[in-house]
């Protein structure tokens, strides 16, 4: 491999800040609990992070996922209509308070999902969509393990205690970057305070309109949603979503002892990963690194660089402390295809490597003509015999 270190792009960051004090993380009082970096998926603090334990309603997370990848493919509608089952009208605990026989929107499910945490919603939702809650739990799963979560299984859609019902801080975090960057259309609704919904047959006057239960979204402008969770056996749980300039954090608390806990815990969280912790781009997607030669080619050399902007979660005021260096294929030989790897850029941070990713081709090359590609040819034999 040919070592090539790109000092110029570490000088770009140049910071003369001082080095920054990174106290130990704090120690919360939750079974479990997780601070990712949403963009570089780093893991800033974790306790237990693959503990296997009931989710309660952040179950819904997964519903509202799979609503959404269904509308983003055409199969569902937002103002499509659902027909209320009286499974899902029977429904018990946190509700949106639909009626049996009742057309709602699919629309209207999910801020009924997403907000107020509707176990009618979610039941209404999985039946339209697979046909029974039991076939949408096999979908459920089948997600689980396109998105990575290795230590999640699903019984039903709302999270109501099962056997067998469990998730981790981990894949929950998987699950809520996958919400906020694969549908970022729909996200905004995880951000919205209130949903009123429904009639009170009595007065026919419209009923009360129910709050979302993550308080962190009255205490904190950074935070824009995601999701809030109880049972008896589960506990309190939150997972947050939270941005402030060109940072995203994500965190996961389960089993804290209140609804207060919750917010308390997670806020710790998200204020130790915003005050200590930075992110940083080294090169952004597409940008041209360097000109490499290509073998047996209608073009000499071929320009290479990163496919996605490359990002680094570090603590705050070590910038002058990374470094990049990018590890080059000794031979290149066309055809060549735009994104093809060709080597691999690597990221240190005092001298420890900290992110590796492909180093890439940024456009394609054809193969030569018969008397380049058969001159080539020669000269690679020669080349490769006297550099071997």
């Amino acid at each position: 491999m040919k070592l090539t270190s790109f000092v110029l792009l570490i000088s770009l960051l140049g910071a003369n800040q001082a080095l920054a004090v990174i106290p130990s993380p704090p120690k919360l009082a939750a079974k479990s609990y997780l601070l990712i970096d949403a963009d570089t998926g780093e893991v800033l603090v974790e306790e237990n992070a693959d503990e296997k334990l009931p989710p309660a309603s952040l179950t819904k997370m997964m519903t509202a996922y799979i609503a959404e990848a269904e509308i983003a493919s055409g199969n569902l509608q937002l103002n499509e209509t659902v027909i209320v089952s009286e499974k899902a009208w029977q429904m018990k605990g946190s509700l949106m308070f639909i009626e049996v026989g009742e057309q709602v929107s699919v629309e209207d499910l999910l801020k009924g999902i997403i907000i107020v945490s509707g176990n009618d919603a979610s039941v209404a939702m999985a039946e339209h969509i697979a046909g029974s809650e039991e076939s949408f739990a096999d979908v459920m799963n089948a997600t689980a393990v396109k998105l990575g979560m290795t230590n999640t299984h699903f019984v039903n859609a709302t999270g109501w205690p099962a056997e067998n019902h469990y998730t981790t801080a981990r894949d929950l975090a998987k699950l809520a970057k996958a919400i906020v960057y694969d549908y970022p259309e729909r996200y905004g609704v995880y951000s919205e305070k209130y949903f009123q919904y429904g009639v009170d047959k009595r007065t026919g006057k419209p009923l009360k309109r129910q709050a979302n239960r993550n308080a962190l979204l009255w205490r904190d402008s950074s935070v824009d949603g995601l999701k809030t969770g109880y049972t008896k056996e589960a506990g309190y749980c939150l997972v947050t979503s939270a941005k402030k300039e060109n940072q995203r954090l994500i965190s996961v608390v389960m089993g804290t002892k209140s609804s207060k806990a919750r917010a308390a815990e997670s806020q710790k969280l998200l204020t130790y990963g915003f005050r200590f912790f930075e992110n940083v781009k080294v090169k952004s997607a597409g940008a041209s690194l360097e000109k490499v030669s290509v073998w047996k080619g209608d073009a000499n050399r071929v320009s290479v660089g990163v496919a996605e902007d490359l990002m680094v979660t570090i603590p705050r005021g070590e910038s002058k402390a990374l470094k990049a260096e990018m590890e080059v294929n000794s031979v290149i030989e066309a055809p060549l295809e735009q994104g093809q790897p060709l080597g691999a850029v690597k990221v240190s941070l005092n001298d420890q490597l900290i992110r590796e990713v492909p180093l890439v081709a940024l456009e394609s090359v054809a193969e030569a003509g018969f008397f380049k590609k058969l001159w080539d040819q020669l000269r690679l034999f020669f080349y490769q015999l006297f550099t071997e």
